[in-house]
């Protein structure tokens, strides 16, 4: 209850001072609008999960009826191999098949993202250029990590820029905090933005000031932001996000689009009221019950969810049941 209303007051006053983030549809706003983007990110994207065998092996006839599904659901594209894909167990070729079959599945009107960050950049480069050949529109990029003690504005800055140089399709930044230990400087991601084939970021850490001044110091800028979460949707879109990429999506697809949509109409009331039906169920399958409890929700949903690999552990009946009560508690079961 608390951080709901703390969330309404700031949406309150952020509502209030800031534009929305396409300049378009602003109504009595002085603001000079944003040049247009060249890829327009502008809306839902699921980052999909990896439909696992009970022996740990891709599914794809599985992952393929996932899609069968989505494809109904008004997504501005897919993430695949993001951080709910489980894309630090698969193997090099996995990752190349499985964004080949998404992509032959996926109409050519909706973009695929397909997460290409490795942790040297020679091996960054080289895996998005599959993922480019595999038929990925945009490369979605995460820091490198596992030496972040290393990993300076400077030398972030250098593997981003090699990687746009050398990348045959649009980069994406992908600063997830939560995962890696490590948030994308500030001054990095200002200085990427002017990169012209480093396109936007997707930012999980779930700091609203901090993306509002992503959007205010990267305006004039081909650069749009892309909230990492279902929780602060809404939040990111009166700071001026052009959309989301939200694991809850894989659920509940039809509801964050139609959070997006009452966005972009200004419908702040009926959004918010929708937002904080979203908190609790978003939360119980990131923060709280990870990949495991997202997969075990999907399930619910007429989804193929299935087990994670190893070492990721399946839900106990006790997280199963608490899982499901937040979801019937919001309305969503």
């Amino acid at each position: 209850m608390a951080f709901s209303t703390r969330l309404t007051s700031s949406l309150r006053h952020a509502l209030a001072a800031l534009r929305w983030a396409a300049p378009r549809q602003c109504r009595g706003l002085s603001t000079p609008p944003r040049p247009e983007p060249s890829l327009n990110l502008g809306g839902i994207f699921p980052p999909l999960t990896t439909p696992f065998s009970p022996t740990q092996e891709v599914d794809y006839a599985q992952l393929e009826g996932n899609l069968r599904r989505y494809a109904s659901i008004p997504f501005r594209g897919l993430v695949a191999l993001g951080s709910n894909g489980e894309y630090p167990y698969l193997a090099p070729c996995e990752r190349v098949e499985l964004v080949s079959c998404v992509r032959r599945a996926l109409p050519r009107d909706r973009l695929l993202l397909a997460g290409s960050g490795c942790e040297s950049t020679q091996a960054t480069i080289e895996l998005t250029v599959s993922m480019a050949e595999a038929g990925a529109d945009v490369a979605l990029v995460v820091t490198p990590c596992y030496y972040r003690g290393a990993m300076t504005t400077a030398a972030l800055v250098h593997h981003y820029t090699e990687v746009g140089d050398a990348s045959p399709i649009p980069v994406v930044l992908y600063s997830v905090p939560a995962n890696t230990g490590l948030d994308l400087p500030m001054e990095a991601v200002i200085t990427l933005a002017q990169h012209p084939n480093i396109i936007g970021i997707k930012d999980s850490g779930g700091d609203i000031t901090r993306m509002g001044l992503m959007v205010h110091k990267t305006r004039q800028e081909d650069f749009q932001v892309l909230a990492g979460s279902a929780s602060f949707l809404l939040a990111s879109y009166a700071v001026g996000a052009s959309g989301g990429v939200c694991a809850l999506a894989n659920v509940l697809g039809d509801p964050l689009c139609q959070l997006d949509h009452l966005c972009r109409k200004g419908q702040w009331q009926e959004a918010r009221d929708l937002q904080h039906r979203l908190i609790e169920p978003n939360t119980a399958v990131t923060r709280q019950f990870g990949i495991p409890g997202l997969k075990k929700a999907m399930e619910w949903f007429g989804y193929y969810g299935g087990p994670c690999r190893a070492p990721l552990a399946p839900l106990n009946p006790a997280q199963v049941e608490e899982l499901r009560s937040t979801f019937s508690a919001n309305g969503w079961l």
